[in-house]
């Protein structure tokens, strides 16, 4: 990878104007990054001046700046208790604790990468995002259109009581995953994200009572059922789909407990 032109950005309001160029690229982790298509960047744009490497907590949520490196969420109490260990679990396989020390969440992000366990676990948490000019929007609009020219500035998870659970299916312990699942319940409701088809993740919903009626085993059918699967050298399409449904149940009957 060659860089012709570098800029440290000292504010998000000249990173959002030289983003607006053509051929300019922001730089998260850069771990991925380098294996793109793209060799030559005409200009790369920093955000490691900015401030956006911190893990704010409220009453209400968690505000997570892009620049956050995996490592840092993964070794986060407070999110190892508010999302019952799911993302410590998410990360943990990521190839290893050099690696996660410098990929970001932002550039896992952005990345939309159809392996990533990150967006596959933040969209069963319903996860927003926060854009410079775009302002905040849910993560499953963004995985679907992602940034475009604006600056992705923070991600946002809610502590809104729910229970969460994750598991993946890898050949080898830091391999990408050849299915990723990731539920959480509400009060009211419970969400499914399986991820690694090996498209994007996909996000399907279910009332909880209704979850609840119909039992962890057929409620995992149908969502298993709901999804397109592909095949590629780690697994076929069918396998993929039967992993899915297996994951499915046991991470509904984690989290949904006495319901079931």
């Amino acid at each position: 990878m060659q860089i012709a032109q570098y800029t440290k950005a000292q504010s998000l309001t000249e990173a959002w104007e030289l983003h607006q160029k053509r051929h300019s690229v922001i730089l998260g982790g850069c771990c991925w990054l380098r294996l793109s298509p793209q060799r030559m960047i005409q200009h790369a744009i920093d955000l490691s001046a900015l401030g956006l490497d911190t893990i704010e907590e409220t009453d209400g949520e968690f505000r997570i700046g892009a620049m956050t490196s995996l490592r840092s969420l993964e070794v986060s109490a407070a999110l190892e208790c508010c999302t019952d260990g799911a993302l410590k679990e998410a990360l943990r396989h990521i190839v290893g604790v050099q690696f996660r020390n410098m990929a970001t969440i932002g550039g896992s992000i952005c990345g939309r990468f159809g392996f990533s366990d990150v967006i596959t676990l933040l969209l069963a948490l319903d996860a927003d995002v926060v854009l410079y000019k775009g302002g905040r929007m849910k993560l499953e609009a963004f995985a679907a259109t992602g940034a475009g020219t604006d600056v992705l500035t923070h991600v946002i998870l809610s502590k809104a009581g729910r229970g969460t659970a994750y598991a993946s299916l890898r050949l080898n312990a830091t391999d990408f995953p050849i299915i990723a699942c990731a539920v959480s319940g509400s009060a009211e409701a419970v969400r499914c994200a399986i991820g690694a088809r090996p498209s994007r993740a996909v996000v399907l919903r279910a009332v909880r009572q209704d979850a609840a009626a119909q039992g962890p085993a057929k409620m995992a059918r149908q969502w298993a059922d709901a999804v397109s699967y592909g095949s590629n050298m780690r697994g076929s399409a069918e396998y993929r789909r039967d992993m899915a449904e297996v994951l499915c149940r046991r991470l509904l009957e984690r989290v949904m407990g006495a319901d079931v």
